[in-house]
């Protein structure tokens, strides 16, 4: 076990808000298949002016807010989004501007981990916090996934949400502790959901096209599904068993919100009962790594979640990767 605690959390909402029923009309389907497919009622998009690091520092400063802590009292600033704002320099420099931090030396890095950025950020800083390396640590997530979405494919597009989520970190005051986590990576399953322009593979300057085509996201649903249907079992088994827990144990499961069939599959394979599965994919849709800290946040401002209880962070990336974070609140 680790003596680590969520001292806060915070979320950031856009200011566009995107029915499903204006997606039934972009896409001319009949009224109410985007709901319908989806589970989904809306969405929020980034509007103009609304980048990654502005929507990380609204959602820091609510984290901030809950710790009872200044922006200048953290010791660390860990971006853990999908997707930066920009290839150089890191997102989290842009985020400690945004705070007004720009002169104060505090460190500051990203975690990718694509979808599970949010989980192995938790994960590394929450060792480094229990070494003694930092006390304070910022680990927020935000995404723009409606940068990147294909208008052509409403099967994906249909799926994601704009947002960012945050937690501060420390060390533990209590009972709260990390009692445990586990990850995997199968990359076998690498091209089932990607953007292939970005990095080096794709250059611009060999073919502005092919540049162009890959900046879109890309995910082959029916394979995905398949692979993390057959996977995940035995993932939460050994993520259980690193924490020393049993399902009966854990009081609220706090998911990845990847899809509304994810989130029936996972409450039919765990048979759990009404309510433990932390649902916000109506209202929010999937926002990829602020998924799982927004869902977090929802939990606790809503009572779902309490002080003393041991709750699951748990989730699948492109990879195909699986993680999970077992944890006394």
């Amino acid at each position: 076990m680790l003596s680590v605690e969520i001292l806060g959390t915070g979320e950031y909402v856009p200011g566009r808000r995107v029915a499903s029923s204006a997606l039934d009309e972009r896409w001319q389907k009949p009224a109410g298949w985007t709901r319908r497919h989806a589970g989904i009622e809306h969405r929020h998009y980034a509007d103009e002016g609304e980048t990654t690091s502005l929507m990380a520092a609204g959602a820091a400063r609510q984290a901030l807010a809950a710790a009872q802590l200044e922006a200048s009292q953290l010791d660390c600033i860990v971006s853990a989004c999908s997707v930066m704002e920009q290839a150089i320099p890191c997102s989290a420099a842009l985020i400690q501007r945004q705070l007004g931090l720009g002169d104060s030396g505090i460190p500051a890095f990203d975690i990718n981990a694509t979808c599970l950025s949010f989980l192995a950020a938790l994960d590394t800083m929450s060792l480094a916090i229990a070494a003694g390396r930092y006390r304070r640590v910022l680990v927020v997530s935000s995404e723009i996934a409606s940068a990147g979405l294909p208008e052509d494919r409403p099967e994906t597009s249909m799926l994601f949400g704009d947002g960012a989520g945050a937690v501060v970190l420390g060390p533990s005051r209590g009972e709260a502790c990390i009692r445990g986590a586990h990850f995997e990576t199968y990359g076998d399953g690498a091209e089932f959901c990607r953007v292939r322009a970005g990095g080096t593979r794709l250059r611009p300057h060999d073919d502005l096209q092919a540049f162009m085509e890959g900046a879109h996201f890309e995910m082959d649903g029916r394979h995905t599904y398949r692979m993390a249907a057959q996977r995940l079992p035995a993932f939460l088994q050994r993520l259980f068993e690193r924490a020393g827990v049993s399902l009966d144990d854990i009081r609220r499961i706090i998911p990845h919100q990847a899809s509304a069939k994810a989130l029936a599959h996972l409450e039919s394979l765990l048979r759990l009962p009404a309510g433990k599965l932390v649902k916000v994919l109506a209202v929010r849709g999937n926002q990829m790594a602020a998924s799982i800290p927004v869902t977090l946040h929802h939990a606790v401002s809503s009572g779902e979640v309490r002080r003393g209880d041991t709750i699951a962070l748990v989730g699948s990336g492109a990879g195909l990767s699986f993680g999970g974070t077992v944890l006394v609140y």
